[in-house]
C-alpha cells in the first residue's frame, strides 16, 4: 500500500509542522489518497495553524487557463488570503512569506520539464532561502514512472517558466527528487525537507497504484494524456493544434491544411511502439483554430511501458512538418525573442533539425546528454 508525502507529514512527520504557522502553495486538485482535498486537511487541524495559501498556475482553485493571469483572492472555503504565483509574481515575495514558520509546497507533477509546477516549487525554494524559512514538499509519484527518461537537456540560454533546469523533457523524477536536484544546484539552497512516500517502487505507472487519477490542471485529462505530454506539448510551438478546445488536448494533432487520413497513415507506417494513431476531425473550442474544422491524427497509447512519448511527439511534428511544407510554420519566428519552438525543445537544434528533415537524429545526438543526466541524479532518488 502506498502512503503519499502528504499522509506522512499528517502522521509520522508533523513534528515538521507541529505548532507552527503553515503556508501552503497547492490547489484543490491536490488531495489525499482518499480524494480529501489537502488544503482541507491543513485548514482542519488544530496541531498547526494554516495561515496563507499559494497557488500555482491555474489558481488554488485550478479553473484559470493556460497561461492566464490569476489575481489574489480570499478562499470561500478556508476565509484564507490565497496569493496567486501566476500573476505579476511567480516567486513569493518576503512580505508574501512574513510571519510564517514553514512553507509547505505540496503540487502535482506530470513528469515533463514543460510542466510548471516544478518551476513553482523551485520559486517557492529560492524564495525560502532568502527569508530563512524551512520549505517542506511531501512527495507524490511521478504518473508515468520513474524509469523512463527521453529528450535533451535544457540548454540555459533558452531558460523559461517553460523549462528553468538542466533535465530532459521526460525527467523519470519524483516532486520531491525534483526539489532535491534544483536545491542543490541553487545558489543559496533552502532549508528543504522531503517527506518521502512509502510503498511507490520507481518502476510504477500511477495506474499499478491504488492513487485515484485526478486531472492536476485543466487540460490534464487522462494518464494516457500525461504519457504523451513530453511529445506533443512540443506542437504548442507551431501552427497545429494540439487539441486545446477538445475533451482529448495533447492527444488530437491537427490542422485546417492536414489530411487525417493521410497523416495517419503515415503516422502508423513509422511503426513506433505503444502508440496507435486514427484519424481525427475535430472543432476547437478556444485556442489555435477555434471555431475551425482541423483534420489530424488521434493518438492511442497501446503499451505505456514500450511509449517512447519524446520520440513519438518529435517524429509527428517531422511528419507535419514534411507532409505540408507548404503551410506548416514555427511560431514567433517574426517577434523579438526566442521563438516558443525553441524555449520548449530548450534549444534551437530541434527547429532547425525539423527544417532540414531529420528531426530523428536530434534525439539520437541527445544519447549522451542523457546518460550525463542519469549519473548526476543517482544520488538524489528516494526510491528503487
Amino acid at each position: 500500500m502506498i502512503r503519499l508525502g502528504i499522509e506522512e507529514l499528517l502522521t509520522n512527520e508533523a513534528h515538521l509542522i507541529r505548532g507552527k504557522s503553515v503556508g501552503l502553495v497547492s490547489n484543490y486538485t491536490v488531495t489525499d489518497a482518499r480524494l480529501k482535498p489537502v488544503i482541507q486537511r491543513l485548514a482542519e487541524s488544530e496541531t498547526w495553524k494554516l495561515t496563507k495559501l499559494f497557488g500555482p498556475e491555474h489558481g488554488v482553485k485550478n479553473s484559470a487557463k493556460e497561461g492566464e493571469h490569476v489575481d489574489f483572492s480570499l478562499d470561500e472555503e478556508t476565509g484564507l488570503p490565497a496569493y496567486s504565483l501566476y500573476g505579476p509574481n511567480k516567486k513569493p515575495t518576503q512580505e508574501m512569506l512574513a510571519d510564517l514558520d514553514v512553507l509547505v509546497v505540496d503540487l502535482h507533477d506530470i513528469g515533463s520539464r514543460y510542466y510548471t509546477n516544478m518551476n513553482t516549487l523551485a520559486y517557492c525554494m529560492e524564495a525560502c532561502a532568502e527569508a530563512g524559512l524551512p520549505c517542506v514538499v511531501p512527495d507524490r509519484p511521478n504518473p508515468i514512472d520513474g524509469v523512463t527518461r527521453e529528450g535533451n537537456i535544457l540548454d540555459m540560454d533558452y531558460q523559461s517558466f517553460v523549462g528553468m533546469h538542466k533535465i530532459p523533457n521526460r525527467h523519470g523524477l519524483t516532486m520531491g527528487e525534483l526539489a532535491l536536484f534544483i536545491n542543490a544546484r541553487l545558489r543559496k539552497p533552502c532549508d528543504l525537507k522531503v517527506v518521502k512516500m512509502t510503498g511507490w517502487s520507481r518502476h510504477m505507472l500511477l495506474s499499478d497504484t491504488e492513487i485515484p487519477f485526478v486531472p492536476s490542471s485543466p487540460n490534464t485529462t487522462s494518464l494516457h494524456m500525461c504519457l504523451l505530454y513530453p511529445g506533443t506539448c512540443l506542437f504548442e510551438g507551431v501552427n497545429v493544434s494540439l487539441g486545446r478546445g477538445t475533451t482529448h488536448p495533447f492527444e488530437y494533432i491537427g490542422a485546417p491544411f492536414v489530411k487525417a487520413h493521410e497523416l495517419t497513415n503515415w503516422f502508423n507506417q513509422q511503426g513506433l511502439p505503444g502508440v496507435v494513431g486514427r484519424p481525427i476531425y475535430f472543432v476547437p473550442t478556444y485556442s489555435q483554430y477555434t471555431g475551425e474544422l482541423c483534420e489530424g491524427v488521434a493518438l492511442h497509447v497501446t503499451d505505456a511501458l514500450a511509449l517512447n512519448s519524446v520520440r513519438t511527439g518529435i517524429t509527428l511534428l517531422q511528419g507535419v512538418a514534411t507532409l505540408y511544407q507548404n503551410d506548416f510554420e514555427f511560431l514567433g519566428l517574426d517577434r523579438p525573442g526566442k521563438p516558443f519552438i525553441d524555449l520548449l525543445a530548450g534549444n534551437n537544434r530541434l527547429r532547425a533539425y525539423v527544417q532540414e528533415g531529420r528531426a530523428l537524429d536530434y534525439l539520437e545526438e541527445s544519447r549522451d546528454e542523457l546518460k550525463t543526466f542519469n549519473a548526476d541524479i543517482r544520488d538524489i532518488e528516494l526510491y528503487e
